[in-house]
């Protein structure tokens, strides 16, 4: 069955390969990025290219998750051209490397903004449709860091990621008896086939760094390296990408809950299969089991 579906941060990265990937299936797919004008204008082309070139229906959409006129303006164009809206991927997210200590809480603030406020943003823009219909899907892409191993100088992304996982949990329930399905995607450490690292943020106190840096002294090169280290040998950023296409092709009702793709391995999966069995336990504990599950 074809679907359209949106997928916010999709210009690179695990949100480019996904969008081509859901394409390729037979989905109508919005590949929405910011800057498709400017900035980003080359990747836009090459969406286009990759679309003519393998019969795919994938488009793209501008859509800056920093704000809420983007966001409604996105959606309403998705609702215009395809007259429906089916899945929609939380996936913007930016990443920042250093001590925690030398970004300013305005910093912390700007990467909350994109990894938790934008997903509420496009929440508040696309689900008044997917509540009309009675029917939809929302996979949020978040990290094994929200429960597994955390190495230091990332805490910023971090605590943006268990921030967006909290609130995707909280939304399952909420809008079960919408039939609107929620799956979280947890992808681990990829070190090589995103720009994450590369592309990633840093502390503008640098006066803090000098102290820091003589008792860890290269420590985000140091993080990279090992957490690079720990991935088998067959591990392909493309396996995330894969896993969504497949949730997204499950049967309405029976898709999981939460999906791991964690090529090192760093605990994240054991423990939140502790944490999502509690969570079911205890709201059929207190009588909502039916949150459980979408359901009109």
């Amino acid at each position: 069955m074809s679907l359209t579906v949106l997928i916010t941060g999709a210009g690179s990265g695990f949100g480019a390969l996904t969008a081509r990937a859901l394409a390729d299936a037979g989905h109508t797919v919005y590949a929405a990025m910011r800057d498709t004008t400017t900035r980003n204008a080359d990747r836009v082309t090459a969406a286009k290219a990759y679309a003519a070139e393998h019969g795919a229906d994938l488009r793209t959409v501008e859509l800056d998750v920093l704000s809420q006129e983007s966001a409604d303006a996105a959606i309403e164009t998705v609702l215009s051209e395809a007259g429906r809206l089916d899945v929609l991927i939380h996936n913007a997210g930016h990443m920042v490397t250093g001590p925690t200590e030398a970004f300013t809480p305005d910093e912390l603030v700007a990467v909350y903004d994109t990894n938790v406020l934008g997903t509420q943003r496009v929440n508040r823009a696309a689900l008044p449709h997917l509540r009309k219909q009675r029917r939809g899907l929302v996979p949020w892409v978040g990290s094994t860091s929200t429960r597994g191993g955390t190495p230091p100088y990332l805490a910023p992304y971090f605590a943006g990621k268990a921030a967006m996982d909290s609130l995707a949990v909280s939304y399952a329930a909420e809008l079960a008896r919408f039939n609107i399905e929620t799956t979280i995607v947890v992808p681990g450490s990829f070190t090589s086939g995103t720009n994450h690292f590369a592309t990633g943020g840093h502390p503008g106190d640098q006066t803090v760094i000098p102290d820091y840096e003589a008792r860890y002294a290269g420590m985000t090169e140091q993080v990279s390296q090992r957490l690079a280290a720990l991935a088998p040998a067959d591990a392909d950023v493309s396996q995330v990408a894969d896993a969504i296409v497949e949730v997204v092709g499950t049967e309405h009702g029976k898709r999981p809950f939460r999906v791991h793709i964690d090529p090192a391995d760093d605990g994240s999966e054991t423990v939140s299969a502790v944490a999502d069995h509690i969570r079911a336990e205890f709201l059929s504990r207190i009588g909502l089991e039916d949150l459980l599950h979408p359901h009109d």
